[in-house]
């Protein structure tokens, strides 16, 4: 196993933001984004690593990236650390294979959610009201069932320890215009579509998704990470069966071991056992390899 990355310092290069996973530095016309080994769940970060993740997490957005160009542009300029700016050079060793340089983008106030199948979250949501985002669903749903069409159901974005909060396509529209917010749902109902298209003979369903938007000089463009397993939920196509939770090549499977503690999901977060480290981990590096065919 690698040697895990959890936070970065790069004396130099100035440090603008520290996220659930990523630190951005700002490079002037530029950004460095760098994908550390941390993992959260409950919106909350673990204070165990897990080595190599970063490293699968900017693959797997460098490749769909590429694939959805020809539907939308996006933030990234180079994952090359060859062609990152002189500045970085001298931590090649550690922004290596974790990295991206990447344009910079005023982000956008929502989280744009895909949802192909009833889960998480929004099976929370259907059993307390029926419906989801507003959205009314039909009374029959079992827990993993899959919709007739994928929904649109987007979210506030939380800083960390705080939840995210789903919210109604009125509420973006209020929030972002009736036009952007049209926009955001068309174009991430797309994505999603075309990424199930590809996914499912690889034997992966993409059960849900969330993706995240700016704009660069008026223009939208998706940023940050796509479709991947710390934004996705992939669950394997071959042992797929509605009426309750689903094996998963993603975070469930910490989600699951944290929901088994007597945590109240509000940091301090505790320490994740070797076992749970090395699964996640596993599962990771299977979805990598079904979708990419890399590791």
């Amino acid at each position: 196993m690698e040697v895990p990355l959890y936070d970065t310092v790069f004396p130099g290069l100035k440090l603008v933001r520290q996220g659930k996973v990523r630190d951005m530095y700002d490079l002037g016309d530029a950004l460095l984004m760098v994908a550390t080994d941390r993992i959260s769940a409950f919106d909350v970060v673990m204070p165990n690593p897990v080595p190599g993740k970063g490293r699968i997490l900017t693959q797997m957005s460098g490749f769909w990236f590429k694939m959805m160009e020809g539907l939308i542009p996006n933030h990234l300029i180079s994952a090359d650390v060859g062609q990152f700016p002189e500045a970085c050079h001298q931590y090649v060793d550690v922004i290596k294979d974790r990295s991206m340089l990447v344009r910079k983008a005023e982000p956008l106030s929502v989280e744009c959610i895909v949802r192909g199948y009833i889960s998480g979250s929004g099976w929370k949501s259907y059993l307390e009201s029926g419906g989801v985002c507003g959205i009314k669903l039909p009374q029959d749903l079992q827990e993993s069932d899959r919709f007739p069409e994928p929904l649109f159901t987007p979210s506030t974005k939380a800083d960390i320890g705080l939840h995210d909060e789903n919210i109604s396509f009125e509420r973006v529209e209020d929030m972002l215009g009736k036009d952007m917010a049209a926009r955001l749902r068309d174009i991430s109902l797309a994505i999603y579509k075309q990424a199930v298209a590809f996914a499912e003979p690889r034997g992966i369903i993409i059960a849900d998704t969330k993706f995240e938007f700016g704009l660069i000089e008026g223009e939208l463009v998706l940023i940050d990470e796509i479709l991947t397993p710390d934004s996705s939920r992939f669950w394997p196509k071959d042992t797929y069966q509605p009426g309750g939770a689903q094996k998963s090549f993603d975070k469930q499977y910490l989600r699951d071991y944290l929901l088994s503690l007597d945590w109240n999901q509000k940091p301090p977060a505790p320490a994740l056992p070797p076992e749970v480290v090395e699964n996640t981990l596993r599962k990771y590096e299977e979805a990598l390899r079904r979708l990419t065919g890399d590791l």
